[in-house]
């Protein structure tokens, strides 16, 4: 699966991301988002990937898991580490836009992609069951949803992932990349 750049996702919750190119050497990731006022992702971890925002419009509260919120205006970075568990989300009245970087890049484009195309499916944040047993299964090495119960994560999604697969529900999925 290559990608080419500039690519654009989008969600049903008025998340946008533009990756806008691949940088090589370094396998930096360029991206540009928008989210609408109240949305933003929920608490995750890059297990693997380094994140860099910018502000460019709008403003972003963000929380690193266990730690105060605290925000950021036009013109401020925040830094996102691999293997720390962060969320952000719109505390303004107009969009959050911003510009950074993910990088390694590793999976992200197919990853965040086929998130947002399971969203796009249940119409709304959780991903549609399949799709999500699928992509938090497989790719559970890259990235993790800290919101999701050790119960959900050891034992529901990896059997909801079997069941999809006796049931040939991810034929849309051949091609996809190797975990990390």
């Amino acid at each position: 699966m290559k990608t080419t750049f500039p690519h654009t996702i989008t969600n049903c919750l008025g998340e946008k991301i533009i990756f806008q190119a691949l940088e090589q050497p370094g396998d930096k990731l360029i991206v540009e988002s928008f989210c609408e006022p109240g949305f933003g992702p929920p608490m995750h971890t890059h297990l693997k990937q380094d994140e860099c925002l910018t502000v460019v419009s709008g403003r972003m509260a963000y929380q690193i898991q266990g730690e105060e919120t605290k925000y950021a205006g036009p013109g401020e970075t925040v830094m996102f580490e691999r293997g720390v568990a962060h969320k952000f989300w719109v505390v303004s009245d107009v969009p959050l836009h911003c510009k950074g970087f993910i990088q390694p890049a590793n999976t992200f484009v197919f990853y965040i992609g086929a998130i947002f195309e399971a969203q796009n499916k249940s119409g709304k944040a959780q991903p549609e069951m399949f799709d999500g047993a699928y992509l938090m299964t497989r790719y559970a090495s890259e990235y993790e949803m800290n919101e999701i119960p050790a119960f959900v994560k050891k034992t529901v999604l990896p059997m909801t992932y079997r069941v999809g697969k006796l049931l040939g529900k991810y034929k849309h999925f051949e091609g996809a990349p190797e975990p990390v």
